[in-house]
């Protein structure tokens, strides 16, 4: 299993029954492929769809279903069509039980940075600053250290943040961790790590409370 999906597998255990959920561009989309069994959720698409089904087929694919990252989506029975503008109402209105994203950075007070990097072209801000002020919960899911192995888990974000203490947890393919008004709790460990492991790539402090559980 790669990182990528052992994340996404993690990220699904979260999902609960009858919740509307938004999976962000990027590794989130792939959620949607690991919904639990007897787990029934409303996929919600911010370019106008309610009712995202999994990643179709070659066979299958129907270039007019595309999901906000301009992806190839199917549909689920009962699935309907709307305006951006009813989307985003959505989403402000408070409706959206959940919310999966990528991150660039997240630090020990949830802060979020995942939207531009200075001096890159940025193709714009997106749906996230919407997202995580109008979610009842927000995962951050990522890997846990960038590419040259720097830690993405901070104590304090340096990039321009897309939410002030909005995240609730972040899942990556080292550890689940909870973010409390005490700090960042490790709740789990991947079963191939060592707590040591986790604490070394994690630039923030990590809170923990007996033996983590394992994943």
């Amino acid at each position: 299993m790669d990182k990528r999906e052992r994340i996404v597998r993690r990220v699904a255990r979260e999902l609960r029954d009858g919740d509307y959920v938004n999976l962000g561009i990027g590794l989130p989309t792939l959620v949607a492929n690991q919904v639990p069994a007897g787990i029934h959720i409303t996929l919600h698409s911010e370019n106008g769809m309610l009712g995202v089904g999994p990643f179709p087929l070659d066979a299958d694919v129907d270039p007019d279903l595309i999901n906000a990252g301009k992806e190839t989506i199917s549909e689920t029975p009962g699935c309907c069509y709307f305006s951006g503008a009813d989307s985003f109402a959505m989403v402000r209105g408070g409706h959206i039980d959940l919310t999966v994203l990528g991150a660039l950075e997240v630090d020990q007070e949830g802060n979020l940075a995942n939207w531009m990097i200075p001096g890159k072209m940025v193709k714009g801000m997106g749906g996230a600053m919407d997202l995580v002020a109008g979610a009842k919960r927000v995962i951050v899911a990522m890997e846990h250290t960038t590419r040259d192995g720097a830690p993405k888990i901070l104590p304090r974000c340096g990039l321009p943040l897309t939410g002030q203490r909005v995240v609730d947890t972040i899942i990556t393919e080292l550890a689940v961790i909870k973010v409390t008004p005490a700090g960042l709790v490790l709740q789990e460990i991947a079963s191939d790590t060592t707590v040591g492991a986790v604490r070394k790539a994690t630039a923030a402090e990590l809170l923990v409370d007996g033996e983590p559980g394992r994943f």
